[in-house]
């Protein structure tokens, strides 16, 4: 199955956001939209979602689709712990009592894969800020749909963070492989997660180019050849050999 987007546009009032946007993905595949601050990378996310209504443009494929959502934020509820944070995400499935025992097994085996089994009680303010977003990403993650968007999930941490909460994600997704849009402003976030990437100009937005990844994820370090590749093509896409 594959998803499609087909001359999608945004304005609010006079503001044009996103121009004539075109992209499409196979199901199961990891895709990265990334563009600089501002370009409406996360308006699209929203369209896609359903949490706003494009002008004109047609999407294919995402009618009927469960989406679960990581914000850049990790919006967690300051007053429960780890665990009852992943338990009110799942709220509703733990309220039927043919999916309590499997939901309570699925909140814990992602609670042990996000590197937080030793840390249920804990409140999200006692938790380092990595931390926290390894527990959003697992919320995340734990709640079943058929698409992840994730909106700068691995920001506002340092490098060494940063690629932890990376293969944090990998671990997760390789258990169900969901459909996953990763928007991003950073090229390293694409390179190292994204089957394909798709480069957005500034505002009004249209996809100036896509650049498929073949690397397998286990075999993603900067410092090898084929990385440096991608990462010049990459860099070709946003325009850098095209400025003085």
């Amino acid at each position: 199955m594959s998803f499609a987007v087909h001359d999608l546009t945004k304005s609010f009032g006079s503001l044009r956001v996103l121009d004539y946007i075109d992209f499409s993905f196979q199901e199961s595949s990891i895709i990265a939209i990334l563009g600089p601050s501002g370009c409406g990378k996360t308006t699209i996310l929203n369209l896609l979602s359903g949490i706003a209504a494009p002008d004109s443009g047609t999407l294919e494929g995402f009618a009927g689709k469960n989406f679960s959502y990581c914000f850049q934020e990790p919006r967690l509820l300051d007053w429960l712990t780890v665990e009852e944070n992943m338990r009110y995400a799942l709220d509703s499935r733990l309220r039927l009592e043919p999916e309590r025992t499997a939901t309570l097994s699925r909140i814990d085996r992602f609670l042990k894969e996000a590197g937080l089994a030793d840390f249920v009680s804990y409140l999200p303010r006692e938790l380092s800020g990595g931390m926290q977003k390894r527990l959003a990403l697992a919320r995340a993650f734990a709640s079943p749909s058929d698409i992840l968007l994730l909106d700068e999930a691995f920001s506002a941490v340092d490098l060494k963070q940063r690629m932890e909460l990376m293969r944090t994600f990998l671990g997760l997704w390789s258990d169900e492989r969901p459909s996953t849009i990763i928007v991003t402003h950073d090229i390293h976030d694409a390179l190292y997660l994204a089957h394909k990437i798709f480069v957005l100009s500034q505002r009004p937005s249209r996809v100036m180019g896509s650049l498929e990844i073949k690397i397998p994820h286990k075999e993603r370090f900067f410092s090898s050849d084929a990385m440096a590749r991608y990462e010049i093509e990459l860099y070709r896409l946003l325009g850098f050999d095209r400025q003085a």
